[in-house]
């Protein structure tokens, strides 16, 4: 399979995406390379060919209206990942996590139907491909701490105050 790829400026650096030929997101990160994303796709998944273009259409649109302030933009942007049954249902519930309103990794378990399950949503944010799209951002340790994130905690900081500034509520992390 032939999949596309595309690089974006935004206001945390350059943010590439490579999406395969029915149009659905399959990795997506701040890195300015496919290789980097590349690992993060399901073998399953992989694309055997990446065509590098200017512009994904709609969706390199949703990723410059998402960091210009339009928030739910990215909501209707098709992704596809592959993994077992609680990391494939636990991705689609992050993506029903409000912008302006992250959650911590408990309530995330509690969410997706298994409240002890704790690492195992943990896991889910760490093993998404398909970042800002399934917004693992939104996700933080009780009491605060940002926990994890694949593309740097600067960038989750700043995507948490991006939403916060939209006139949406969020916790104060740090």
């Amino acid at each position: 399979m032939t999949a596309t790829a595309a690089t974006t400026d935004t206001p945390i650096g350059p943010f590439t995406a490579i999406v395969d030929a029915e149009g659905c997101v399959l990795a997506s990160g701040w890195t300015a390379t496919i290789e980097d994303l590349q690992p993060l796709i399901h073998k399953s998944l992989r694309p055997s060919d990446i065509r590098m273009v200017s512009n994904l259409g709609s969706i390199t649109m949703a990723i410059e209206d998402y960091h210009r302030g339009e928030l739910s933009v990215i909501d209707d942007i098709p992704v596809a990942q592959q993994s077992g049954e609680f990391l494939m249902h636990a991705w689609k519930v992050l993506r029903t996590v409000p912008a302006g309103s992250p959650v911590t990794y408990s309530e995330f378990a509690d969410m997706a139907g298994r409240p002890a399950a704790i690492r195992g949503a943990a896991s889910a944010c760490a093993r998404n491909a398909a970042a800002l799209f399934v917004p693992c951002h939104r996700v933080f340790r009780i009491g605060g701490a940002l926990g994890g994130f694949r593309w740097g905690l600067p960038a989750k900081t700043w995507l948490l105050a991006h939403e916060a500034a939209r006139g949406l509520s969020a916790p104060t992390v740090g």
